[in-house]
Formats: C-alpha cells, sequence, structure tokens
C-alpha cells in the first residue's frame, strides 16, 4: 500500500515539475522574443546581432525543460516505476 501511495507521489510530483518547467520556457521565450522585436523596432541596424542573441538565449531557456525531464526519468527510475 505504502508503495503505491510513494509512486502516486511522484507520478503527481513529476507532472507538476515538468509542466512548470514548460510553462517557465514558454513564458521566458515569449519575453526575450519580445524584447527583440522591441529592439529591432528602436533600432533595426542592430537586427543581426539581436536575432543572434535571441537564438542563443532561446536555446539556454529551452534547456531547462530538457534537464526536468532528465531529473524526472531519474527520480521514476529511482523508485522503479519504470
Amino acid at each position: 500500500m505504502e508503495s503505491s501511495i510513494a509512486i502516486a507521489a511522484a507520478l503527481v510530483g513529476v507532472g507538476v515539475m515538468l509542466g512548470l518547467a514548460a510553462l517557465g520556457a514558454a513564458l521566458g521565450d515569449g519575453l526575450v522574443t519580445g524584447k527583440m522585436v522591441e529592439g529591432i523596432s528602436r533600432q533595426p541596424e542592430a537586427k543581426s546581432t539581436l536575432f543572434m542573441n535571441t537564438l542563443i538565449s532561446v536555446g539556454l531557456i529551452e534547456s531547462m525543460p530538457i534537464i526536468a525531464l532528465v531529473v524526472a526519468l531519474i527520480i521514476l527510475f529511482a523508485i522503479k516505476v519504470l
């Protein structure tokens, strides 16, 4: 009985963790992209620099859900769900 409760709690925790990581990445991507558009509208000549910095930033932001997925898999394998 305790094992099934632990498994259910781990699954709920993993789901919440992955959901929040995806939400954080979506908000971060939106903010970075919005600021890029704002910067391009203020200084159109800096478009290439802003675009390159935006791609780097979005790539780093998108690593957060991937890291959360790895941690989730570690948790699930640690309690032998998978």
